[in-house]
């Protein structure tokens, strides 16, 4: 077997992209997902957390070391030069640990690949790291939809999400492969194209189109 390859997983805010992850999970693929191990590593990344509390101060962090997003999302949300900066932490910090975690994948791990997902995968410039790039696509009103129905959050705060992220068009010019969730494709047919095709590769039988 050739080497273990890196599949990036992306797609905007609503797209269904944790749900398609969990489609790959089901059928026995590792899945890093980055945007979790983020928050997690806010607090149990020493580095990490020395390097917040020089950039926002030690107010960022509870007197028993709880992250104070309260008080952090007050300061990054107002200050684009704050919020440029803290990714500059977060995204480094987040890489060291997929490289970890990939380090750690056993041996006899019988797939071609593994995934990593994201939302900002684009906007951090981590998927310069991966082998391949899978974006997840809804139409936008399909997006508005879901993320409306699933959290307590109103329309305008929806909207203002979305218009962080990177555009749809722009993230599918982009991608390897795109992966349709709008509700009138079935996704299990194109998950396992992709895998047949990377699968190929592995054996030196084809190439991705």
């Amino acid at each position: 077997m050739s080497k273990l390859l890196k599949i990036g997983i992306t797609g905007g805010i609503g797209s269904g992209k944790s749900y398609v992850c969990r489609i790959f999970e089901g059928l026995g693929y590792k899945i890093y997902y980055a945007d979790q191990q983020a928050k997690s590593l806010m607090y149990t990344d020493v580095q990490l957390v020395g390097e917040v509390k020089e950039l926002l101060g030690e107010k960022a962090y509870t007197l028993d070391g709880q992250l104070d997003r309260a008080y952090v999302g007050s300061i990054v949300f107002n200050d684009p030069e704050k919020l440029k900066g803290l990714n500059a932490l977060v995204h480094p910090a987040v890489g060291r640990d997929f490289y970890r975690w990939y380090a750690e994948i056993p041996k006899n791990y019988p797939h071609a690949f593994v995934l990593k997902e994201a939302a900002i995968m684009y906007e951090s410039g981590s998927y310069k790291d991966a082998d391949a790039i899978i974006t997840v696509y809804a139409p936008k009103s399909v997006r508005l939809q879901r993320v409306l129905e699933r959290e307590e959050i109103t329309e305008e705060a929806v909207l203002a999400r979305m218009a962080q992220q990177w555009p749809e068009s722009e993230k599918m010019k982009r991608a390897d492969y795109t992966i349709f969730n709008d509700g009138k494709q079935h996704l299990l047919p194109q998950i396992r194209e992709i895998i047949r095709k990377y699968s190929q590769l592995d054996q030196g039988k084809t190439t991705p189109e």
